[in-house]
């Protein structure tokens, strides 16, 4: 499986109160559709494309980001019909494509939730490193 593409559609990011006290930050990441796209990129596989829900709770009620997206890959042909056939009878992904799938959204998301949450003055959504 090749990531050819990446891609935010939507970046919401809000603050709504003054941070302080305890703060407990919860992300996750959802795939929200998996559907069949019509690049044509190369006969011997599929182009596929993820859209996925990457959000980042405050608690208690201080903030919330949430970034969307989709993800376009490239997948051999026999692989990609299967995992279609899943997800459209199951909703699910098999473990492999979804770990590949949640790395590349964590890694682009990640840094852009840190961007995000600088401008409007939240913590990070990731610990970032400290000197000792």
């Amino acid at each position: 499986m090749t990531v050819v593409g990446f891609n935010f559609t939507k970046l919401m990011a809000e603050k709504n109160k003054p941070v302080k006290g305890q703060i407990n930050i919860s992300n996750n990441v959802l795939i929200k559709d998996v559907s069949e796209s019509k690049l044509g990129v190369d006969s011997k596989n599929k182009t596929i494309k993820f859209n996925f829900l990457y959000t980042s709770k405050y608690e208690p009620a201080i903030g919330l980001m949430e970034l969307e997206g989709e993800i376009i890959s490239l997948i051999d042909e026999k692989q990609a019909k299967d995992l279609l056939a899943v997800w459209k009878k199951e909703k699910k992904v098999s473990k492999d494509i979804a770990k590949s799938i949640m790395s590349y959204i964590l890694a682009k998301c990640n840094v852009q939730g840190v961007v995000l949450s600088k401008d409007i003055n939240l913590p990070p959504p990731i610990p970032l490193p400290k000197m000792k």
